[in-house]
C-alpha cells in the first residue's frame, strides 16, 4: 500500500508513519512544520527508504506522482496554546487543505481518513460520549476554531462520500498522549510531565475536577490503522474509557515521576473548556476488534523518559 500522510511531522502522524511503515506500506509524508518537527519526530522514518518527506502546505496545490492507496489528513496545529495565533491557519486546513486531500483521495481513488476530535462534541451534556451524540460546541467561542474546524472537516468528508462515492473513515481521537508531543504543547499531561520532572507545582486550571480519558499514541494510531484497514465509514470513538480528574491525574503523574512539588490551582483559560471527556468505545471494540492496551503508569513513564531526554538535549537542562 502507499499512503500519503498530512501532518506527518506531527506527534500522531509521526507514530501514524512509523506504524504504517513497519506494516511494509510506502509512505509520502508532508508537513509544512508550523508545529510539527521532522528532525525531532521522524528520525525513524526518514531512516526508512520507504519513506518520502514533502515540506508542503497542504493548503497549498499539490500533486502526488504515482499511484495513491490511501490519504491520511491529520494535519492541524492542536494545542490550545495554538488557538489564537494560529486561528485562521487551523480553520484554513481544515477547510481549503481537507479539500485538497480528499480532491487527492477522488483522483488516485484512494481510501481517505480523517483523524478528527472529540472536541467536536463539546462541553457535553452526554456521558460517556458515543458517536450518535451530536454535541454541545459554541460556534463563536475561544475554541472555536478548532472545535467548529473538526465539525466541518467531517461534514466535507461525510459530502464527498454522498457525491463521489468516495471510500471515507472518520476517527474522533480522545486526549492523547505520549512521547513527541512538545514540551511547551499546553495540554494536559505533557504540562504536568514537563513540572514533576522539574519539580515544580503542577498546575491545575480551575478546582481541578474537569475529568479527561487519556490513551497513550501507540494505542491511538493502533486503532487508526484497523478503521483504515476496515470498511467501517461512521465516525469511530479511538480513545480510552478510563475518566480521569485533573486533579486525580495531577497526584497520579507526581506520585509515578517522584516528584513532591505538589500541585496549584489557577483560573480556568478558556470559558468554552470541557468539563468531562470519556469515550463510548463500543463501536471500535465491535467493529474494529480493537480496545486500548497500554496502562496509564507505562505511557506516563516512557513519555516521562523521553520528555527528560528532550530537556537535557535540546534545552541543557538537568532533571
Amino acid at each position: 500500500m502507499r499512503a500519503v500522510v498530512s501532518g506527518a511531522a506531527g506527534f500522531v502522524g509521526s507514530h501514524l508513519c512509523d506504524l504504517l511503515l513497519s506494516r511494509g506500506c510506502e509512505v509520502v509524508g508532508l508537513d509544512s512544520q508550523i508545529t510539527g518537527s521532522k528532525t525531532q519526530n521522524l528520525t525513524q522514518a526518514l531512516a526508512n527508504p520507504h519513506f518520502t518527506f514533502v515540506e508542503q502546505d497542504i493548503c497549498q496545490p499539490w500533486d502526488c506522482p504515482g499511484p495513491v492507496d490511501a490519504v491520511l489528513h491529520l494535519a492541524s496545529p492542536a494545542s490550545p496554546r495554538d488557538f489564537d495565533a494560529l486561528q485562521l491557519d487551523i480553520l484554513r486546513v481544515h477547510s481549503v487543505g481537507m479539500w485538497n486531500m480528499l480532491e487527492l483521495a477522488r483522483t488516485k481513488d484512494a481510501r481517505f481518513l480523517f483523524t478528527s476530535s472529540s472536541e467536536v462534541y463539546g462541553d457535553v451534556q452526554e456521558h460517556p460520549q458515543r458517536e450518535s451524540y451530536n454535541g454541545n460546541v459554541n460556534p463563536v467561542g475561544e475554541r472555536s476554531c478548532y472545535d467548529e474546524g473538526k465539525r466541518f472537516g467531517e461534514a466535507l468528508v461525510t459530502a464527498y462520500h454522498r457525491r463521489y462515492g468516495l471510500s471515507t473513515r472518520i476517527a474522533r481521537l480522545f486526549n492523547t498522549y505520549g512521547p513527541r508531543m512538545r514540551l511547551d504543547d499546553g495540554r494536559a499531561i505533557p504540562n504536568f510531565v514537563v513540572g514533576a520532572l522539574r519539580q515544580e507545582p503542577l498546575t491545575l486550571y480551575g478546582d481541578g475536577t474537569q475529568t479527561r480519558s487519556p490513551c497513550y499514541v501507540t494505542d491511538t494510531v493502533r486503532g487508526l490503522y484497523r478503521l483504515l484497514e476496515s470498511d467501517e465509514m461512521r465516525p469511530v470513538n479511538i480513545g480510552h474509557p478510563d475518566e480521569w480528574s485533573m486533579l486525580d491525574l495531577a497526584h497520579f503523574i507526581n506520585r509515578e515521576l517522584d516528584s513532591d512539588a505538589g500541585v496549584r490551582f489557577a483560573p480556568r483559560l478558556h470559558r468554552d473548556d470541557p468539563n468531562r471527556r470519556r469515550p463510548d468505545i463500543t463501536r471500535a471494540r465491535t467493529v474494529l476488534g480493537w480496545s486500548p492496551q497500554v496502562q496509564l503508569r507505562d505511557g506516563i513513564r516512557t513519555m516521562a523518559r523521553w520528555m527528560q531526554e528532550c530537556m537535557e538535549k535540546e534545552h541543557g537542562l538537568t532533571v
